[in-house]
């Protein structure tokens, strides 16, 4: 008696499973839908860093440098080729993959960072006038893109990427008063982090400041890998010191000192440059400088010898095939070898 009601118990549990069986088919049918697999996150490749061939967990990838040659006036050089350059990864000779000239004009997009603390305040109306200056000279209406942010304690974004030179005039005119402390760091880091990461093209950051980091929570050096890791070249231009006191809050001739260094140091291993000027006339020549460098860089893309990703820090550098008398060669220093852009 026992062992036929468990029989008729398992036969009924049979036919319940065999009814929902069909009714699932039935409603994938009605709906013209198969059932999908659930989906799997993938790692994203290291930033400067590009996928190009996968087999199974094994990646081929990319690194990927701007490059500024210039002349003994410090302009730069045109019309090399391929063959004028040499790379080296911790001083292992790279081959190059991809090279192509600038001069063609790939949009560009550029990042204006300006310190409005209070340590700035004496120097915020002509912070503002550089500010816009700069956007003038460099932005190419429909092609190349623009955003303009203010920092102190915090970043505050106040116009996204844009090429309408209208929107960045009333961005920059809408500041109106300083904040109180500076964090330099934590600025160039999130606009790195929040907004480079999104966009295709060459990514600038120019930076208007005192150079005085005061309350950042990122430390220099993890600004600089977040700029290299996200192939960010920054440039600064520092309204502390300069070669006149035209310009209100401006010393003239001032020595370099710790914080100027760093700012050195920031834009230097970025592939960038820190210009400290105070003197309104070289501003602009400073300004005119960076568009005409942005306009002749060399783009390389070189595959890594060295196959391990495992967080280390990889030294670049790069040097023409022949020496010419005067020239020298500006690209970022290096980067983090991370297995993805995640870490």
């Amino acid at each position: 008696m026992r062992t036929a009601l468990y029989t008729l118990l398992f036969t009924a549990a049979l036919f319940v499973c065999a009814l929902a069986l069909d009714a699932s088919t039935v409603s994938a049918q009605q709906t013209g839908q198969q059932p999908q697999p659930t989906p799997r996150p993938t790692a994203a490749p290291p930033a400067g860093v590009q996928d190009d061939v996968q087999v199974g967990p094994v990646f081929t990838r990319e690194v990927q440098l701007p490059i500024t040659v210039l002349d003994k006036k410090e302009q730069p050089v045109a019309g090399l080729t391929l063959n004028d350059f040499v790379i080296f990864e911790d001083k292992q000779p790279q081959q190059i993959a991809s090279f192509r000239d600038e001069a063609a004009g790939t949009p560009i997009y550029v990042a204006v960072l300006m310190d409005i603390s209070s340590s700035a305040a004496a120097k915020l109306r002509f912070e503002k006038e550089s500010a816009k200056d700069f956007l003038y000279t460099v932005v190419r209406v429909r092609k190349d893109r623009a955003a303009f942010a203010t920092f102190d304690e915090d970043v505050n974004l106040l116009q996204d990427f844009t090429d309408k030179l209208d929107k960045l005039d009333t961005a920059v005119d809408s500041v109106k008063k300083p904040g109180t402390t500076t964090a330099l760091y934590d600025a160039v880091w999130r606009m790195c982090d929040e907004k480079m990461r999104g966009v295709t093209g060459r990514r600038v950051i120019v930076v208007i400041t005192d150079g005085d980091d005061t309350s950042s929570r990122a430390k220099l050096e993890e600004a600089i890998e977040m700029a290299q890791r996200t192939e960010t070249i920054v440039f600064a231009i520092s309204t502390k010191s300069g070669f006149s006191s035209a310009v209100p809050g401006v010393e003239g001739g001032t020595v370099k000192d710790e914080d100027d260094k760093k700012l050195d140091r920031l834009a230097d291993a970025t592939g960038g440059k820190a210009f400290f000027i105070g003197d309104r006339l070289e501003l602009e020549r400073a300004f005119t400088r960076v568009a005409r460098e942005l306009r002749g860089q060399y783009i390389v893309t070189y595959r890594p010898t060295n196959k391990k990703y495992d967080g280390s820090y990889r030294r670049i550098e790069v040097k023409l095939a022949a020496e010419r008398d005067g020239l020298k060669v500006r690209t970022r220093r290096g980067y983090n070898a991370w297995a993805d852009r995640n870490k």
